[in-house]
């Protein structure tokens, strides 16, 4: 794993940032966390030639925001030539199997559903990382696309 691992936050609940946050702090790894509150603000960062490179090693994206919404954002920096190989994990509330479908068809590498636990938002993130670490372009199988923070004997 790099250290420290480059992390951006795409999401509009300031509240699931700071989880966020907490939660990422108690893993044992090194990271540096931007955050960005909406679709816009994400997009204006990833084209900013200032500020990137390097690009994040791991986008955790938020489907429902305002400005432009993770869809949009998605599909944005799939099609852009330095963007496209950026890893990126939507982390949603909303948990629709059809919408599930469609960010795997367009090139996320994971999903995870906000768990409401601390401790198994720990887990997934920590799974998040490892798995967005080891394998950077490639996207997984569509049966292990969701993630759930079941990552055997590691203990966080």
């Amino acid at each position: 794993m790099p250290n420290p691992i480059i992390l951006l936050l795409a999401d509009d609940d300031k509240d699931d940032c700071l989880f966020f946050k907490d939660a990422l702090g108690e893993l044992p790894v090194t990271a540096n966390l931007t955050t960005v509150h909406d679709g816009e603000q994400l997009m204006r960062l990833l084209a900013d030639e200032e500020v990137i490179p390097p690009l994040p090693h791991v986008l955790f994206l938020d489907i429902n925001m305002p400005r432009k919404n993770g869809f949009e954002c998605l599909a944005e920096i799939k099609n852009d030539e330095k963007l496209k190989h950026l890893p990126i994990i939507i982390f949603s509330t909303s948990f629709e199997q059809d919408v599930v479908n469609l960010l795997f068809k367009n090139g996320a590498q994971h999903y995870i559903r906000k768990p409401a636990d601390f401790s198994q938002l720990k887990k997934v993130i920590y799974q998040a990382l490892v798995l967005a670490t080891e394998d950077k372009i490639s996207q997984p199988a569509k049966e292990n696309f969701v993630l759930k923070g079941d990552i055997g004997a590691i203990q966080i």
